[in-house]
């Protein structure tokens, strides 16, 4: 396992030496001009210039690339243009709001998901199957932005209960983690149930029933472990997406997060914050589905990595 996991290790650099490409040229296409962002709309062409040629801009395109390169080897991923601070200080302060908010997400999102998905399989085409699935769809279908809105109006508004802004405390998680793992919740609850649809047809599953076994010891001990191979897969996949893709989610809740970080930086095409956030949100890509398939061989010791 050990060789494996050097091996991946070592497919990283290629894969982000691509995306590194990819994103300086993406970051470079956005209309807009960051030198008059940062100089200002009042500023005349002359302060532009100055502005221009102390962010680097002025440099031919191949250089501008370079230089780029060269600070993301080093680490030091450049200094913002809209707050002249340290790309890494900015990230560093915005990353723990949201790490904490996806754990939060994550972990009530697979808790409910994999109860519904697994009582549905259990009473498949019987009332708890429709009702689960009927709440699966329901969370699958309700957009993200108008669920957070909804949730502030009742819970904020109305009743006054919980805050919308912040995240001082830990009643701050509520709303947010609720709107960001719902429909996580979903996806989890509708393969998790066919997952162990599947898994409950097949003959071991039918030889420890015909043994006698109680049928809780079967769902926990034989269905459980075959069935969580591709929902092991699907928790990876989502926790990916919830890590990189809480925009909407923290510019409902003006939460302080890397999400509005990215959305802020976007909007004043501040290059070296967006390049670096993408590089980072790729990099979490590609080790959360390292460790997904690490934990194969945890579930399944009959899986041989090579």
């Amino acid at each position: 396992m050990l060789n494996y996991f050097l091996k991946r290790l070592l497919g990283l650099i290629p894969t982000l030496l691509i995306v590194a490409v990819l994103v300086f040229l993406f970051v470079h296409m956005l209309p807009g001009d960051p030198a008059r962002l940062a100089a200002g709309q009042d500023a005349d062409e002359q302060t532009v210039a100055l502005v221009r040629q102390e962010l680097g801009l002025d440099k031919p395109l191949h250089e501008q690339f370079v230089s780029y390169f060269g600070h993301m080897l080093t680490g030091e991923f450049g200094t913002s243009m809209r707050t002249r601070r340290p790309v890494a200080t900015e990230i560093a302060e915005r990353f723990m709001p949201t790490l904490l908010l996806t754990v939060s997400s994550m972990a009530w999102a697979v808790i409910f998901g994999m109860t519904i998905g697994i009582v549905s399989a259990v009473y498949r085409n019987q009332w708890p199957d429709r009702l689960g699935m009927t709440i699966a769809v329901s969370g699958i279908s309700f957009p993200a932005f108008a669920l957070g809105m909804l949730l502030m109006q009742i819970f904020s508004v109305q009743l006054g209960w919980l805050p919308t802004v912040g995240a001082d405390s830990w009643k701050h998680y509520i709303l947010p983690s609720l709107t960001l793992g719902a429909a996580v919740a979903a996806v989890m609850a509708r393969f998790t149930r066919a997952s162990f649809v599947e898994v409950i047809q097949e003959d071991f599953v039918r030889t420890a029933r015909a043994k006698g076994l109680n049928e809780r010891k079967v769902i926990a001990k034989h269905c459980l472990r075959n069935a969580l191979i591709p929902v092991v897969t699907m928790m990876g996949l989502q926790f990916g997406f919830l890590l990189g893709g809480s925009i909407v989610v923290e510019a409902v809740f003006n939460w302080p997060g890397l999400g509005r970080l990215l959305v802020d930086s976007v909007t004043q095409r501040d290059y070296p914050v967006i390049q670096t956030l993408v590089l980072l949100f790729s990099l979490e890509f590609i080790l959360i589905n390292l460790i997904v398939d690490l934990l194969y061989g945890y579930i399944n010791p009959t899986i041989r990595y090579k």
